[in-house]
């Protein structure tokens, strides 16, 4: 998954895209709210999270322009506002959740998760297909009651097709979803990847439409 952090504070952008790495997601990040709705115009981010104490303009603006925007895209607001008056504005205003700072890094993970997870219709932590669940919260992929070994790329690969289960994801969006440092080249590695999971899953659940891209069908 890739998450778009807006955060003017480097310490701290350092610190919640540190977290949010380890937590196996590609990070981006913006230091101010122009920069913020430029990057996410490009249409490729699963998730934004989004302090509201900017130098240019503030979050709640930031929040506005990206619902004016039309797309269902998933914000996360960090604040400092504790008071319930202050968090139902947000939630009205568009915000989907959001974090207390200071945050525990564990809650901040789950609750990012939990965003995408419903944005893409999944309510449960774990996604069944067939014998094979892929358990999303721990990161752990089993077949029949057997945990499968998997490289951190090839889980990125296997969770945003089983999140978007039933619709073919383009090479181009794979891996703009998935990589923020991806070109085309990079496109042909998607391949390998598809391969690889195919033999340690002994499955076909991954079809490949040629010209079009990838898909888990339903």
């Amino acid at each position: 998954m890739r998450v778009l952090v807006v955060e003017d504070e480097p310490d701290l952008a350092s610190v919640v895209a540190r977290v949010l790495t380890d937590a196996g997601w590609s990070v981006d990040t913006a230091a101010d709210g122009e920069a913020a709705l430029a990057m996410a115009r490009d249409d490729v981010y699963d998730l934004v999270v989004l302090d509201l104490m900017l130098p240019d303009m503030p979050g709640d603006e930031v929040l506005a322009a990206l619902r004016a925007h039309g797309r269902p895209l998933p914000v996360l607001v960090l604040t400092a506002r504790d008071e319930v008056q202050d968090r139902v504005r947000l939630l009205d205003s568009g915000a989907d959740d959001y974090v207390i700072k200071p945050f525990e890094p564990a809650e901040l993970v789950s609750r990012c998760r939990a965003l995408v997870r419903r944005a893409a219709g999944h309510d449960r932590a774990a996604i069944s297909i067939g014998d094979v669940e892929i358990d999303i919260a721990r990161r752990i992929v089993t077949r029949g009651g057997s945990e499968v070994g998997l490289t951190p790329r090839e889980f990125r690969v296997l969770e945003y097709l089983a999140l978007h289960r039933g619709r073919v994801v383009s090479r181009q969006e794979l891996m703009g979803h998935l990589y923020s440092d991806a070109d085309d080249t990079w496109s042909n590695v998607l391949d390998v990847y598809i391969s690889s999971l195919r033999r340690k899953l002994r499955s076909d659940i991954i079809e490949t439409r040629r010209g079009h891209g990838f898909t888990i069908p339903d």
